[in-house]
């Protein structure tokens, strides 16, 4: 199949993993090595994990008939990048090369951005900062913005920002995948303003499953060819569908907010970021519900973090809480809270405004702050 896809491409078999590295790791070194596993078990997951340690750009491929949530989960933690059932088919192998060849490319400047949202620890208000982001960059002029609302079970993303029933949602998308065009694509969005739009979750959570991690990657690369900025409401599951999207983000943006539960989960969200390779600057950290005068300061989150550029959201609960029960952005309903003020010089940071702001609150957000040991070594014991 392989040589069939790239008659150029150098495709070697060998018995034992092993033989590959018997004399090193120099140009011998493959870019992409693929494992077939009737069965596995734990020591083979300790085996790739090493593997992967000494030879972090290979990206790993497995075969194998096991794809259960708990299999998957062991096989990212030991560093391989696609599970694949077996039998392999030509074009799901084909599909997930290319994932891999693109993931370290650029996208064309022609395409949309896209930006995924999740959260370290449910109600982190990761949905909030999405809507009303998605609602704060189509405000902007000529930019068009659609929202997908990848928490497939019990995702309700549209009730965050308009109180009109979806048409359609990502699981009719997915049943009808042999027919998505721009067209079925458009007819199934709710516009909750123009230049905004938002693919709804299913409205039953058993639909979940009719969303296929191969569907996510058509929905995403169609989407980003007609819109500026393609918003990913990931929820807080970690499963092959939203890695899949996460794996076609430029930006991911973990939300927490300063309570010790929540760093301690955003460590380990991003410590999964790093066995999945991405890049550390594709991760931006969103504290959510700021307040200065917390115990845990912004500067102790990110000495702990090891960042300097966490952005903040401030804590204005009230607004905030107006917005989501009337199913209306914050920046139409109190456009002179804190919150709107901080979307908006967002939206426009995202999409390089001339007229976003350069001092101020902007630069007092990303200054460099000091460290503060005992709250790093009390997040580091409780973690660990």
């Amino acid at each position: 199949m392989l040589r069939a896809r790239s008659p150029g491409m150098d495709v070697a078999t060998v018995d034992n993993v092993q033989q590959i590295f018997a004399t090193g790791a120099g140009s011998s070194t493959p870019d992409i090595l693929i494992i077939e596993a009737p069965a596995i078990d734990a020591s083979d997951f300790e085996r790739l994990e090493r593997l992967s340690q000494i030879h972090p750009r290979i990206a790993f491929i497995m075969i194998c008939p096991q794809n259960s949530p708990e299999f998957l989960m062991q096989a990212m933690r030991a560093g391989v990048r696609e599970v694949l059932a077996s039998p392999i088919q030509a074009d799901v192998l084909d599909a997930a090369i290319q994932r891999l060849e693109n993931k370290q490319g650029h996208h064309p400047e022609s395409d949309g951005k896209v930006l995924a949202f999740i959260s370290c620890k449910g109600g982190s208000g990761a949905t909030f900062l999405a809507t009303n982001l998605g609602y704060a960059l189509a405000t902007l002029k000529n930019k068009r913005v659609a929202l997908i609302d990848l928490n497939l079970q019990f995702g309700d993303a549209s009730l965050f920002v308009s109180d009109q029933k979806p048409q359609a949602t990502i699981s009719e998308i997915s049943r009808q995948i042999h027919r998505l065009d721009a067209s079925l694509l458009a007819s199934s969005m709710l516009e909750v303003a123009p230049g905004f739009s938002i693919l709804a979750a299913p409205e039953d959570p058993s639909h979940a499953n009719d969303v296929k991690p191969e569907h996510i990657d058509l929905i995403i690369k169609l989407v980003r060819r007609h819109y500026d900025f393609v918003i990913l409401d990931v929820g807080r599951t970690l499963d092959a569908v939203s890695i899949h999207a996460l794996d076609h983000a430029d930006l991911i943006f973990p939300v927490l907010q300063t309570t010790l539960p929540y760093i301690r989960d955003g460590k380990r969200l991003l410590t999964l970021f790093r066995s999945l390779d991405y890049r550390k600057d594709k991760i931006q950290l969103i504290v959510n519900r700021h307040d200065k005068s917390g115990d845990i300061k912004l500067r102790d989150v990110e000495d702990v973090f090891g960042v300097n550029d966490i952005r903040t959201i401030p804590n204005h609960y009230d607004a905030a809480a107006a917005s989501v029960n009337q199913g209306v952005p914050i920046l139409k309903l109190a456009k002179s809270s804190p919150v709107s003020k901080a979307l908006l010089e967002f939206a426009h940071a995202l999409a390089g405004s001339s007229d976003s702001a350069s001092t101020g609150w902007l630069s007092r957000v990303f200054k460099r702050a000091t460290v503060a040991r005992p709250i790093q070594q009390h997040v580091e014991r409780t973690t660990t």
